[in-house]
């Protein structure tokens, strides 16, 4: 299949990229940075540099493409992108491909955020969406993808992602480092629904190869269970050595509110319809791994190598 990843330098889109190469499909990677095309390149992933917003860059691929994949990140206009991008993927589409062929694929990255809190009752995929204050835009989003007449449109709402450079992690993660106040939002007895860049591009690769019976689904992406807080900011003062007790934070802002969400996630659709299943240690089973790696990206090799030469003693 050939398939083009909108943010394919990303904490998302690179694993995906990688994982959808090594399955044998044909992959084009949009990045804004030449320097990261490079490492696209290095990977087998054809590097297109642009922006995203503006199309003229990688729009004349759509007549050949089996698949579009938007894991754009990190920018604050992320409504207006998504709706700019389905309406230039299916107008292009519609234009373009033959009368006889298949609706390309359009997958849009979402968030578990779209559920709200849900500390009381287990939620999944069908459960109906009570989004948080800080992307109360997005179901609607997801429903323009999952109803568009022109594309066959998917939606994957990834959990919190943990494991390499730590995502949303790395803020408490830095703290413990450097001798910070270990720290997270809300109050005890929270939990995380996680899931591990590479088991979520594992996920994507499935939807990728089943995509023509998947159109119209939303799938939640996420362990099948979900972690106490405690127990990770606890293990992250013994793995980092930083100095107790751990702290809660009251939240200030909607950002720091959308951290502090627990969430009692029981996802179904891609075990069930893909046969997927999490491969990585948890975050607080296999965060010695998890933070020596993360070491290793902020400090350099040398600090990095002597939590690793712990792990083998």
């Amino acid at each position: 299949m050939k398939v083009l990843v909108l943010g394919a330098s990303g904490f998302i889109g690179f694993p995906v990229a990688q994982a959808l190469s090594r399955a044998g499909h044909t992959v084009y990677g949009l990045t804004r940075s030449a320097t990261k095309a490079k490492q696209l390149a290095a990977d087998e992933i054809i590097p297109i540099i642009g922006d995203p917003s503006v199309s003229d860059t990688w729009i004349h691929l759509v007549p050949t493409l089996d698949v579009v994949i938007e894991a754009i990140g990190g920018t604050a206009d992320l409504r207006n992108i998504a709706v700019s991008l389905l309406s230039t993927v299916g107008t292009a589409a519609q234009a373009t491909r033959p009368p006889s062929a298949p609706k390309i694929t359009y997958i849009y990255t979402s968030g578990m955020w779209v559920h709200g809190s849900s500390p009381n009752e287990f939620i999944c995929d069908t459960t109906p969406l009570n989004p948080i204050t800080l992307v109360a835009w997005r179901p609607a989003v997801e429903q323009a993808i999952l109803k568009d007449e022109k594309v066959n449109g998917i939606v994957i709402r990834p959990a919190l992602l943990y494991g390499k450079s730590a995502s949303l992690l790395d803020p408490v993660f830095e703290a413990a480092a450097t001798g910070g106040k270990v720290a997270w939002y809300g109050k005890p007895g929270g939990r995380f629904a996680l899931i591990h860049p590479d088991d979520l591009a594992d996920l994507y690769v499935r939807v990728v190869e089943k995509a023509p019976i998947l159109g119209g689904l939303a799938i939640d992406a996420g362990n099948e269970n979900t972690e106490p807080v405690d127990d990770f900011l606890q293990r992250l003062l013994e793995v980092s050595g930083a100095k107790g007790p751990y702290e809660w934070i009251t939240p200030s802002n909607l950002f720091e509110e959308a951290l502090s969400t627990t969430q009692l996630l029981r996802p179904y659709l891609a075990k069930s319809l893909l046969g997927w299943s999490q491969k990585k240690p948890g975050l607080t089973e296999g965060l010695p791994l998890y933070y020596a790696a993360w070491k290793v990206l902020q400090d350099g090799k040398e600090k990095g190598e002597t939590l690793f030469a712990a792990l083998t003693s």
